[in-house]
């Protein structure tokens, strides 16, 4: 008997304590929460927000600039990433098979460059002259994009389609099944659905697992 009245004062100083613990958070400072892990991001069909970020060149770049684009291949991509720099070269041939034909790359570097000073913008200035892109090197500054796209990954792929003036998900993931080669690639998911979508056909494959090195967000 004496034990279990031990146990029972126990079990209520244990709820006490956690009953603080909780009001302690509601009433305190707000606990510090990465923006990513707040933010549930996209899904394939759903309406994709415009944005307005700096390029390479100075300038502000939205979606709405590019009037006669059916669509683009959005990457989330940057400079160090071992896997992000594996795929540069395939950035570029998406840009240049699909840019002509409506669905042009704008590619976004959504690290914190505190946290990853290589990515910062004198760097991806410096490393879009040295890889040739031909394409937009955005950056996302304060981190608002990434985590209301939903990306988690460098590079990380979202397919946009323009239907009735929005800008509609049609694909998430990764850009192919090789980071390694790009000569053992056998499934090539983004050309395909690229492909798919000016043919009028439906995406066959519209998601696939982000292969790549977590975003840097701020600590």
């Amino acid at each position: 008997m004496k034990n279990l009245k031990i146990l029972m004062t126990a079990f209520i100083a244990g709820l006490g304590l956690l009953s603080f613990t909780t009001k302690a958070h509601k009433i305190g400072e707000p606990q510090k929460i990465n923006a990513a892990s707040s933010v549930k991001g996209y899904e394939v069909g759903d309406e994709a927000a415009d944005f307005k970020l700096k390029n390479i060149d100075g300038k502000m770049v939205s979606l709405s600039d590019f009037k006669a684009a059916k669509g683009f291949i959005v990457v989330f991509t940057c400079n160090h990433c071992p896997y992000a720099k594996k795929y540069e070269d395939r950035i570029v041939e998406l840009d240049k098979m699909f840019k002509d034909q409506g669905y042009p790359v704008i590619a976004i570097n959504p690290n914190d460059p505190n946290v990853q000073p290589e990515d910062g913008y004198k760097q991806m200035i410096e490393r879009a002259k040295e890889k040739g892109f031909t394409f937009p090197y955005l950056v996302d500054e304060g981190q608002k994009i990434y985590p209301l796209y939903g990306a988690t990954k460098t590079p990380h792929v979202f397919i946009l389609q323009k239907e009735n003036g929005k800008n509609i998900v049609k694909y998430i993931g990764a850009i192919d099944n090789n980071y390694e080669n790009p000569k053992d690639v056998s499934e090539y998911y983004v050309q395909n659905a690229v492909n798919a979508l000016i043919k009028g056909e439906p995406v066959n494959m519209t998601k696939t697992v982000a292969i790549g090195c977590t975003i840097k967000a701020k600590k």
